[in-house]
């Protein structure tokens, strides 16, 4: 079996699982990773990543401390900020960078990626995220950079993404080692890092391809393109 034949091992780092829609939530990342043909391992607060994995997941949740950022928030805008979440999801990915194993960032995880190679964040969008938690914002026509890893993993087509997020990342929050690849508007809602072998993150939810109506087939395969570089990764252990 080749390197890129081989099943790749994708840490997955979520929230814990407090409710039955926190549970569906994190079934969508589980089940988008393994039709990508990845072996799963979720991660929650208070548990280590393994050493061994090929590729870091950060999936999507509640907001990210201000603090990490150096941003004052005396109006307390950020909702829900979990404190050990921030300490999972900052030290993984140092360490998956520093291995320079692939990182896919998606919502959350696209906002603390910014955050980790110095970035900041827009505290609250007013009108944005949808007052319906289970409900979404779609964006459609959104053009993506054709000279970028997201262009190759979704055909280089135009795509209608879904969306439900209050904070942001506008080109002056952005940080210095990241491109745009997509952007909404004012708001960046794709990005990739250069200076490494492969970091991407997006602000939609590609995951709930199946939930949400009128979503662009092609989101999907960011978790292809993601899935197969980390199957190229090698480990010490293996």
């Amino acid at each position: 079996m080749t390197e890129v034949q081989r099943r790749a091992r994708i840490a997955l780092t979520i929230g814990k699982a407090t409710s039955a829609r926190a549970l569906a939530a994190r079934a969508n990342y589980v089940a988008a990773l393994e039709r990508a043909r990845a072996e799963v391992v979720v991660v929650e607060p208070g548990q280590p990543i393994p050493a061994d994995v090929d590729g870091l997941c950060l999936s999507g949740g509640p907001d990210i401390a201000p603090a990490r950022y150096g941003e004052p928030d005396p109006k307390h805008l950020a909702t829900e900020p979990d404190l050990e979440r921030d300490e999972l999801e900052f030290g993984a990915i140092a360490a998956a960078l520093r291995r320079d194993i692939p990182v896919l960032g998606i919502c959350r995880g696209f906002q603390l990626v910014n955050v980790a190679l110095g970035g900041t964040l827009v505290l609250h969008v007013d009108h944005h995220e949808p007052e319906d938690p289970d409900s979404v914002r779609l964006h459609p026509d959104v053009n993506i950079d054709p000279r970028s890893k997201l262009a190759a993993a979704s055909r280089g087509r135009t795509l209608s993404v879904n969306s439900r997020h209050h904070q942001a990342v506008t080109s002056k929050e952005l940080a210095p080692s990241l491109r745009a690849t997509a952007s909404v508007g004012d708001l960046v809602e794709a990005f990739e890092s250069d200076g490494h072998r492969w970091v991407v993150g997006v602000q939609w939810h590609p995951e709930r391809i199946g939930k949400d109506q009128g979503m662009s087939p092609e989101v999907e395969g960011v978790f292809d393109a993601f899935v197969q570089e980390a199957a190229r990764t090698t480990t010490a252990s293996r």
